[in-house]
Protein backbone atom coordinates (compact mmCIF):
# COMPACT_ATOMS: atom_id res chain seq x y z
CA UNK A 1 0.00 0.00 0.00
CA UNK A 2 1.19 3.31 -1.09
CA UNK A 3 2.65 5.57 1.43
CA UNK A 4 0.37 8.91 2.33
CA UNK A 5 2.05 11.80 0.81
CA UNK A 6 3.13 14.29 4.26
CA UNK A 7 3.16 17.19 1.62
CA UNK A 8 -0.06 16.89 0.56
CA UNK A 9 -1.81 16.11 4.14
CA UNK A 10 0.36 19.33 5.73
CA UNK A 11 -1.13 21.17 2.42
CA UNK A 12 -4.92 19.72 3.06
CA UNK A 13 -4.66 20.52 6.61
CA UNK A 14 -4.00 24.36 5.40
CA UNK A 15 -6.87 24.70 2.82
CA UNK A 16 -9.12 23.08 5.14
CA UNK A 17 -8.42 26.19 7.94
CA UNK A 18 -8.53 28.66 5.25
CA UNK A 19 -12.23 27.35 4.33
CA UNK A 20 -12.97 28.09 7.98
CA UNK A 21 -11.48 31.48 8.28
CA UNK A 22 -13.85 32.31 4.41
CA UNK A 23 -16.43 31.56 6.34
CA UNK A 24 -16.02 33.94 8.49
CA UNK A 25 -15.10 36.65 6.24
CA UNK A 26 -18.15 35.70 3.89
CA UNK A 27 -20.91 37.97 5.39
CA UNK A 28 -19.17 41.15 5.15
CA UNK A 29 -17.27 40.48 1.62
CA UNK A 30 -21.23 39.67 0.36
CA UNK A 31 -22.43 43.07 1.97
CA UNK A 32 -19.55 45.20 0.54
CA UNK A 33 -18.82 43.35 -3.07
CA UNK A 34 -21.74 43.39 -3.19
CA UNK A 35 -22.76 40.09 -4.35
CA UNK A 36 -26.05 37.75 -3.45
CA UNK A 37 -24.33 34.72 -2.28
CA UNK A 38 -21.32 32.92 -2.07
CA UNK A 39 -21.18 31.72 -5.82
CA UNK A 40 -21.64 34.88 -6.96
CA UNK A 41 -19.27 35.96 -5.09
CA UNK A 42 -16.55 33.43 -6.46
CA UNK A 43 -17.70 33.47 -9.84
CA UNK A 44 -16.90 37.03 -10.41
CA UNK A 45 -13.36 36.58 -8.92
CA UNK A 46 -12.06 33.23 -9.00
CA UNK A 47 -13.65 32.17 -11.85
CA UNK A 48 -11.56 34.56 -13.79
CA UNK A 49 -8.26 33.25 -13.08
CA UNK A 50 -7.74 31.28 -16.55
CA UNK A 51 -8.26 34.60 -18.48
CA UNK A 52 -6.09 36.49 -16.28
CA UNK A 53 -2.99 33.81 -15.60
CA UNK A 54 -1.69 31.90 -19.20
CA UNK A 55 -2.21 28.59 -17.08
CA UNK A 56 -1.71 26.55 -19.53
CA UNK A 57 2.15 27.07 -19.40
CA UNK A 58 2.80 29.35 -16.52
CA UNK A 59 4.81 27.32 -13.30
CA UNK A 60 3.06 28.91 -10.05
CA UNK A 61 5.57 28.27 -7.05
CA UNK A 62 3.68 30.04 -4.16
CA UNK A 63 0.24 31.25 -3.48
CA UNK A 64 1.46 34.64 -3.36
CA UNK A 65 3.15 34.10 -6.63
CA UNK A 66 -0.69 33.04 -7.94
CA UNK A 67 -2.14 35.87 -6.34
CA UNK A 68 0.57 38.19 -8.13
CA UNK A 69 -0.10 36.67 -11.54
CA UNK A 70 -3.84 37.06 -11.00
CA UNK A 71 -3.53 40.90 -9.98
CA UNK A 72 -1.19 41.78 -13.15
CA UNK A 73 -3.05 39.60 -15.42
CA UNK A 74 -6.19 41.15 -14.10
CA UNK A 75 -4.67 45.01 -14.65
CA UNK A 76 -3.41 44.11 -18.14
CA UNK A 77 -6.88 42.74 -19.12
CA UNK A 78 -8.58 46.19 -17.78
CA UNK A 79 -5.70 47.79 -19.95
CA UNK A 80 -6.66 45.72 -22.89
CA UNK A 81 -10.22 46.66 -22.49
CA UNK A 82 -9.89 50.37 -22.05
CA UNK A 83 -8.01 50.30 -25.31
CA UNK A 84 -10.81 48.50 -27.18
CA UNK A 85 -13.28 50.44 -25.51
CA UNK A 86 -12.18 53.58 -24.42
CA UNK A 87 -13.99 55.41 -21.48
CA UNK A 88 -17.05 52.41 -21.78
CA UNK A 89 -14.11 50.24 -19.97
CA UNK A 90 -15.28 51.87 -17.33
CA UNK A 91 -18.87 50.83 -17.32
CA UNK A 92 -17.69 47.21 -18.05
CA UNK A 93 -18.41 44.21 -15.13
CA UNK A 94 -14.49 43.50 -15.15
CA UNK A 95 -13.88 46.85 -13.88
CA UNK A 96 -16.22 47.72 -11.41
CA UNK A 97 -15.55 43.97 -9.34
CA UNK A 98 -12.26 45.54 -9.38
CA UNK A 99 -13.23 48.91 -7.64
CA UNK A 100 -14.67 47.06 -5.29
CA UNK A 101 -11.85 44.29 -4.69
CA UNK A 102 -9.58 47.97 -4.49
CA UNK A 103 -11.75 49.85 -2.29
CA UNK A 104 -13.05 47.28 0.59
CA UNK A 105 -9.97 46.15 2.15
CA UNK A 106 -12.47 43.33 3.57
CA UNK A 107 -13.07 41.95 0.13
CA UNK A 108 -9.54 42.37 -0.62
CA UNK A 109 -8.99 40.37 2.36
CA UNK A 110 -11.67 37.65 1.08
CA UNK A 111 -10.53 37.48 -2.64
CA UNK A 112 -6.89 36.68 -1.49
CA UNK A 113 -7.52 34.33 0.68
CA UNK A 114 -9.96 32.65 -1.97
CA UNK A 115 -7.24 32.52 -4.48
CA UNK A 116 -4.33 31.07 -2.44
CA UNK A 117 -6.77 28.09 -1.50
CA UNK A 118 -7.33 27.78 -5.39
CA UNK A 119 -4.28 27.92 -5.86
CA UNK A 120 -3.36 24.97 -2.79
CA UNK A 121 -6.39 22.69 -4.27
CA UNK A 122 -5.03 22.71 -7.92
CA UNK A 123 -0.97 23.03 -6.84
CA UNK A 124 -0.22 19.68 -8.34
CA UNK A 125 -1.15 21.05 -11.51
CA UNK A 126 0.38 24.39 -11.24
CA UNK A 127 3.37 24.28 -9.60
CA UNK A 128 4.73 21.51 -11.59
CA UNK A 129 6.84 22.10 -14.65
CA UNK A 130 5.63 20.39 -17.52
CA UNK A 131 7.13 18.48 -20.21
CA UNK A 132 6.08 20.38 -23.69
CA UNK A 133 4.41 18.67 -26.41
CA UNK A 134 7.39 17.98 -28.01
CA UNK A 135 9.21 16.64 -25.01
CA UNK A 136 5.90 14.31 -24.26
CA UNK A 137 7.13 11.46 -26.04
CA UNK A 138 10.13 9.26 -26.07
CA UNK A 139 10.87 5.97 -28.21
CA UNK A 140 12.83 3.45 -26.49
CA UNK A 141 14.18 0.13 -27.60
CA UNK A 142 15.80 -2.27 -30.07
CA UNK A 143 15.17 -2.07 -34.15
CA UNK A 144 12.19 -3.98 -34.70
CA UNK A 145 11.32 -4.07 -31.15
CA UNK A 146 11.04 -0.26 -29.85
CA UNK A 147 7.95 0.96 -27.59
CA UNK A 148 6.85 4.69 -27.11
CA UNK A 149 6.17 6.49 -23.56
CA UNK A 150 3.81 9.15 -23.80
CA UNK A 151 2.37 11.35 -21.04
CA UNK A 152 -1.41 10.88 -21.85
CA UNK A 153 -1.30 8.45 -24.72
CA UNK A 154 -3.93 8.03 -27.08
CA UNK A 155 -4.06 5.75 -30.52
CA UNK A 156 -5.17 8.31 -33.34
CA UNK A 157 -4.60 8.37 -37.11
CA UNK A 158 -2.97 5.24 -37.04
CA UNK A 159 -0.29 5.86 -34.46
CA UNK A 160 0.21 7.10 -30.65
CA UNK A 161 -0.18 10.83 -29.94
CA UNK A 162 -0.21 13.20 -26.33
CA UNK A 163 -3.67 14.43 -25.27
CA UNK A 164 -2.55 17.64 -25.18
CA UNK A 165 -5.35 19.25 -22.99
CA UNK A 166 -4.24 16.64 -20.31
CA UNK A 167 -0.71 17.06 -19.78
CA UNK A 168 -1.07 19.73 -17.19
CA UNK A 169 -3.43 17.16 -15.27
CA UNK A 170 -1.44 14.21 -15.39
CA UNK A 171 -1.86 12.29 -11.51
CA UNK A 172 1.98 11.45 -11.15
CA UNK A 173 5.13 13.21 -11.24
CA UNK A 174 6.49 12.87 -14.94
CA UNK A 175 8.87 10.42 -16.60
CA UNK A 176 8.72 8.36 -13.30
CA UNK A 177 7.93 4.49 -11.82
CA UNK A 178 4.21 5.64 -11.23
CA UNK A 179 4.71 7.40 -14.58
CA UNK A 180 5.02 4.11 -16.63
CA UNK A 181 2.62 2.33 -14.54
CA UNK A 182 0.02 5.07 -15.23
CA UNK A 183 0.63 5.12 -19.03
CA UNK A 184 2.45 1.62 -19.80
CA UNK A 185 4.18 1.49 -22.90
CA UNK A 186 2.68 1.81 -26.21
CA UNK A 187 3.09 -0.19 -29.79
CA UNK A 188 3.90 1.96 -32.72
CA UNK A 189 1.70 2.15 -35.19
CA UNK A 190 -0.53 -0.46 -33.74
CA UNK A 191 -3.78 0.16 -31.11
CA UNK A 192 -1.75 -1.79 -28.20
CA UNK A 193 -0.28 -1.03 -24.89
CA UNK A 194 1.76 -3.16 -22.51
CA UNK A 195 0.46 -2.43 -19.12
CA UNK A 196 1.94 -2.59 -15.94
CA UNK A 197 -0.11 -3.87 -12.49
CA UNK A 198 2.80 -2.97 -10.02
CA UNK A 199 6.47 -2.19 -9.58
CA UNK A 200 8.05 -5.42 -9.72
CA UNK A 201 5.98 -6.24 -13.08
CA UNK A 202 7.82 -3.38 -14.65
CA UNK A 203 10.81 -4.22 -13.48
CA UNK A 204 11.17 -7.25 -14.71
CA UNK A 205 10.03 -6.64 -18.37
CA UNK A 206 12.58 -3.44 -17.64
CA UNK A 207 15.87 -5.63 -16.72
CA UNK A 208 14.47 -8.88 -19.00
CA UNK A 209 13.23 -7.35 -22.31
CA UNK A 210 14.08 -3.73 -22.45
CA UNK A 211 17.36 -4.04 -21.27
CA UNK A 212 18.68 -7.90 -22.33
CA UNK A 213 18.05 -6.99 -25.38
CA UNK A 214 21.13 -4.81 -25.90
CA UNK A 215 23.23 -7.79 -25.03
CA UNK A 216 25.11 -5.72 -22.90
CA UNK A 217 26.58 -6.90 -19.41
CA UNK A 218 27.69 -3.42 -18.30
CA UNK A 219 24.07 -2.54 -19.20
CA UNK A 220 22.69 -5.30 -17.51
CA UNK A 221 25.00 -4.53 -14.32
CA UNK A 222 23.30 -1.36 -14.18
CA UNK A 223 19.53 -2.72 -14.76
CA UNK A 224 19.51 -4.73 -11.62
CA UNK A 225 20.91 -2.14 -8.77
CA UNK A 226 18.71 0.33 -10.22
CA UNK A 227 15.55 -2.43 -9.93
CA UNK A 228 17.23 -2.76 -6.04
CA UNK A 229 17.38 0.63 -5.85
CA UNK A 230 13.85 1.38 -6.38
CA UNK A 231 12.70 -1.93 -4.44
CA UNK A 232 14.39 -0.73 -1.02
CA UNK A 233 12.65 2.93 -1.86
CA UNK A 234 9.91 3.87 0.49
CA UNK A 235 8.16 5.50 -2.14
CA UNK A 236 9.18 3.29 -5.48
CA UNK A 237 6.31 5.36 -7.45
CA UNK A 238 8.22 8.42 -6.82
CA UNK A 239 11.65 7.45 -8.18
CA UNK A 240 13.02 8.37 -11.63
CA UNK A 241 12.67 6.36 -14.56
CA UNK A 242 16.09 5.08 -15.95
CA UNK A 243 15.08 5.14 -19.61
CA UNK A 244 16.82 2.88 -21.30
CA UNK A 245 17.92 2.28 -25.19
CA UNK A 246 16.31 6.19 -25.74
CA UNK A 247 16.33 6.05 -29.08
CA UNK A 248 17.68 9.81 -31.13
CA UNK A 249 15.65 9.91 -34.28
CA UNK A 250 12.54 8.68 -32.40
CA UNK A 251 10.27 6.20 -33.86
CA UNK A 252 12.08 5.92 -37.34
CA UNK A 253 13.51 2.44 -38.20
CA UNK A 254 17.13 3.96 -39.33
CA UNK A 255 17.95 5.49 -36.55
CA UNK A 256 21.64 7.40 -36.03
CA UNK A 257 21.85 6.45 -32.11
CA UNK A 258 20.93 5.24 -28.87
CA UNK A 259 21.68 6.46 -25.71
CA UNK A 260 22.26 3.66 -23.18
CA UNK A 261 19.82 5.19 -20.11
CA UNK A 262 18.85 8.29 -19.12
CA UNK A 263 17.30 9.97 -16.62
CA UNK A 264 14.58 12.82 -16.58
CA UNK A 265 14.07 15.06 -13.44
CA UNK A 266 10.53 14.91 -13.05
CA UNK A 267 10.65 18.62 -11.19
CA UNK A 268 12.90 20.37 -13.64
CA UNK A 269 12.44 18.18 -16.82
CA UNK A 270 16.35 18.41 -17.10
CA UNK A 271 17.75 15.14 -18.59
CA UNK A 272 20.91 13.89 -18.56
CA UNK A 273 22.05 10.50 -20.52
CA UNK A 274 24.19 7.66 -19.86
CA UNK A 275 26.54 5.87 -21.88
CA UNK A 276 28.24 3.21 -21.07
CA UNK A 277 31.60 2.84 -23.61
CA UNK A 278 33.75 -0.02 -22.87
CA UNK A 279 37.08 0.21 -25.68
CA UNK A 280 35.97 -3.12 -27.34
CA UNK A 281 32.34 -1.51 -28.67
CA UNK A 282 33.63 2.24 -29.40
CA UNK A 283 37.28 2.66 -29.89
CA UNK A 284 38.97 -1.17 -30.61
CA UNK A 285 40.12 -0.66 -33.90
CA UNK A 286 39.89 -4.04 -35.80
CA UNK A 287 41.54 -5.12 -39.33
CA UNK A 288 44.73 -2.84 -39.37
CA UNK A 289 47.03 -5.39 -40.11
CA UNK A 290 49.43 -3.92 -42.74
CA UNK A 291 48.14 -0.30 -42.37
CA UNK A 292 50.30 2.92 -41.75
CA UNK A 293 50.66 4.16 -38.62
CA UNK A 294 49.48 7.29 -40.40
CA UNK A 295 46.03 5.28 -41.14
CA UNK A 296 45.95 3.89 -38.11
CA UNK A 297 45.76 7.02 -36.04
CA UNK A 298 42.98 8.62 -39.16
CA UNK A 299 41.03 5.42 -37.95
CA UNK A 300 41.28 6.33 -34.12
CA UNK A 301 40.53 9.52 -34.58
CA UNK A 302 37.44 9.29 -37.02
CA UNK A 303 35.95 6.96 -34.15
CA UNK A 304 37.05 9.23 -31.51
CA UNK A 305 34.82 12.20 -33.51
CA UNK A 306 31.64 9.46 -33.74
CA UNK A 307 31.82 9.53 -30.54
CA UNK A 308 31.66 12.96 -29.87
CA UNK A 309 29.15 13.84 -32.91
CA UNK A 310 27.15 11.41 -30.93
CA UNK A 311 27.37 13.40 -27.76
CA UNK A 312 26.68 16.72 -29.34
CA UNK A 313 23.86 15.66 -31.30
CA UNK A 314 21.91 14.55 -28.27
CA UNK A 315 22.66 17.63 -26.76
CA UNK A 316 21.54 20.40 -29.38
CA UNK A 317 18.87 17.83 -30.54
CA UNK A 318 17.07 16.92 -27.28
CA UNK A 319 19.54 18.93 -24.27
CA UNK A 320 20.45 15.57 -23.24
CA UNK A 321 23.96 15.84 -21.61
CA UNK A 322 25.49 12.52 -21.59
CA UNK A 323 27.94 10.99 -18.55
CA UNK A 324 30.37 8.75 -20.14
CA UNK A 325 31.99 5.54 -18.27
CA UNK A 326 34.81 3.97 -19.64
CA UNK A 327 36.31 0.60 -19.30
CA UNK A 328 38.39 1.87 -16.08
CA UNK A 329 35.01 2.85 -14.52
CA UNK A 330 32.89 -0.34 -15.75
CA UNK A 331 34.93 -2.69 -13.72
CA UNK A 332 33.53 -1.30 -10.39
CA UNK A 333 29.08 -1.37 -11.23
CA UNK A 334 28.52 -0.42 -7.83
CA UNK A 335 30.38 3.19 -8.42
CA UNK A 336 28.90 3.12 -11.62
CA UNK A 337 25.41 2.46 -10.24
CA UNK A 338 26.21 5.55 -7.52
CA UNK A 339 26.82 7.97 -10.18
CA UNK A 340 23.96 7.52 -12.14
CA UNK A 341 22.25 7.16 -8.49
CA UNK A 342 22.30 10.45 -7.57
CA UNK A 343 20.38 11.47 -10.28
CA UNK A 344 17.48 9.18 -9.15
CA UNK A 345 17.10 11.45 -5.91
CA UNK A 346 15.35 14.31 -7.25
CA UNK A 347 13.87 17.71 -4.77
CA UNK A 348 11.64 19.72 -5.28
CA UNK A 349 12.90 23.41 -5.43
CA UNK A 350 12.13 25.50 -3.25
CA UNK A 351 11.10 29.06 -4.48
CA UNK A 352 11.04 31.96 -2.57
CA UNK A 353 9.14 35.20 -4.63
CA UNK A 354 9.12 38.27 -3.18
CA UNK A 355 6.26 39.86 -5.48
CA UNK A 356 5.50 43.51 -4.50
CA UNK A 357 2.30 44.00 -6.25
CA UNK A 358 0.27 45.34 -3.43
CA UNK A 359 1.37 49.30 -4.21
CA UNK A 360 0.40 48.87 -7.98
CA UNK A 361 -2.90 47.63 -6.94
CA UNK A 362 -4.06 50.39 -5.08
CA UNK A 363 -2.77 53.04 -7.37
CA UNK A 364 -3.97 50.92 -10.46
CA UNK A 365 -6.94 53.31 -12.25
CA UNK A 366 -8.36 53.46 -15.48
Amino acid sequence: MAKRDPEKTARNKVIQAMTAELKGLLPRALELAPAEKEQSLHGRYGGKHAEFIDIKHAVIQTPEHFVALWLRGYMNYLRQLEAKKGFYAQESSYYKNFIALQQNPEVWAYVELFLKRTFLRDYEALARTRPTVERSTIWIGQNKASYGLLVTPRFAHGNWENDKSEIRHFPKDYWTIGHILQTGLVIPFKDQRINFPDVDSYLTFFQHVLVRNSGSKHEAEVAERYAKFVQDSPNPENVPLLIPELRYAGINDQHVHRLDFCVIDPFTMNRVGFELSPWSMHGKLTGIQGLTQKRINEMAQANFENEMKKMKAYFKEHEIYALIFTDADLQTPDAVFANIAHYLLPEKAAQQLQLNIRDEFLAFKL
